[in-house]
């Protein structure tokens, strides 16, 4: 996982006092778990899970499971669930998110990142570029080529990779139903981070 992601995460985990009881999906061995972030090592109880199956560490441990089918948790179990390089080789992506929020009690604090694509960073560059006197037709076919596109992460199997999100698509579709929503871009290529809030579920 790449430092930055791993402090956004550590920033908005403290910043939504997230803990209590903390699921990660996706989870992998120390020190790359999400698990490890400083701002939940204090919280009552930390389990991850993935495909690869069980493994235990000195203070949490990681199931075998499949993030569509969570059946192993009852309902409203999690005071935060993360997610981090999840999304993008989950064929059935929504399933795991329909799972995650089954599992999280009101009240708490869901945290994603995904690979994405954002506003193209090179644009003023390019304009510049295809404005030059010297530019000739390749150039400002290149440019304009450039500026209709957008950086992302390559592929990356673990099994299969899938999916690439906007922020639009993090904000209306992934946190879809959380309130006190915020979505930020980070990295080049850009890494998405979402994070929301359960509702209170109504009666």
């Amino acid at each position: 996982m790449h430092p930055r992601v791993f402090a956004e995460f550590d920033r908005i985990c403290r910043e939504r006092g997230a803990g209590g009881d903390v699921l990660e999906i996706g989870a992998v061995a120390p020190p790359d778990a999400l698990l490890c972030l400083p701002s939940v090592a204090q919280a009552r109880s930390r389990i991850g899970v993935n495909l690869t199956g069980d493994a235990c560490f000195e203070e949490w441990r990681i199931v075998g499971a499949d993030a569509n089918d969570l059946s192993c948790f009852a309902d409203a179990s999690f005071d935060t669930v993360l997610a981090n390089s999840v999304f993008e080789h989950d064929p059935f992506f929504w399933r795991s998110l329909r799972e995650m929020r089954r599992v999280a009690r009101a009240g708490a604090v869901i945290v994603l990142g995904v690979p994405g694509y954002a506003t193209n960073d090179a644009g003023q560059l390019l304009r510049r570029l295809a404005r030059l006197p010297v530019a000739g037709a390749a150039v400002r076919r290149f440019a304009a080529s450039r500026l209709a596109s957008t950086a992302t992460l390559g592929i990356h199997n673990f099994p299969g990779d899938y999916y690439r999100f906007s922020p639009q698509a993090v904000r209306e579709v992934l946190l879809d139903g959380l309130v006190d929503r915020d979505v930020r871009s980070i990295l080049t290529p850009p890494r998405i981070v979402g994070s929301g809030i359960v509702p209170a579920r109504s009666a």
